[in-house]
């Protein structure tokens, strides 16, 4: 940890609400300390509330984008936005699990969507996280792309995706979250 935290997290003993939001933050019965993300936005109890049914929307079962790409369209957003924070976290507990492998987690930090390790889905999911990072649009032929490729509601799906996690890197970069100690540092360049 090389830079101190800007906003610390909240502590144990937290209050009751604060435990009760942090318990939905957190998946279901899990024993682990809730993330540091999830401590830090608790400062703000009013605004973590608001964010959560967005991001839990997007993780949870009612997602329309396969759990896969959405784990691409996440990794590419953090690799792009520098979070490597949430990048870190999502490697681990959803990319890997999910079959996210070293030569495409790489590819979302350091490469591009014509690496050899994307299908035609993963590297157009790839190209929309750079399109809208570089540009905030889409242009024409990745449009059409995407509609051969997903139906409206899954494009429109990954645009939020892509921007929520954008909000997510802010904060994670500009409080300066620290890293969870069991989460992966971005990948080294090179082979």
């Amino acid at each position: 940890m090389s830079q101190a935290p800007r906003i610390q997290p909240v502590q144990e003993p937290y209050s009751e609400d604060v435990a009760t939001m942090l318990a939905k933050w957190m998946p279901p019965g899990a024993e682990a300390e809730p993330l540091r993300l999830f401590r830090t936005l608790a400062v703000h109890e009013q605004l973590a509330s608001r964010m959560r049914p967005l991001g839990a929307g997007i993780l949870g079962s009612h997602a329309l984008v396969e759990p896969l790409l959405r784990e691409v369209m996440i990794a590419r957003t953090c690799a792009l936005t520098g979070a490597a924070y949430e990048w870190g976290v999502h490697a681990v507990a959803f990319g890997r699990p999910l079959g996210l492998g070293d030569e495409q987690l790489r590819s979302t930090v350091h490469g591009g969507p014509d690496d050899a390790c994307w299908d035609q889905r993963e590297a157009a999911v790839m190209r929309l996280a750079d399109e809208l990072h570089h540009t905030s649009t889409i242009g024409a032929r990745l449009w059409g792309q995407l509609g051969r490729l997903f139906d409206d509601a899954e494009v429109l799906e990954l645009i939020v995706t892509c921007g929520y996690y954008h909000v997510i890197a802010y904060v994670c970069n500009g409080a300066a979250v620290q890293p969870e100690e069991w989460a992966e540092p971005f990948p080294p360049s090179g082979p």
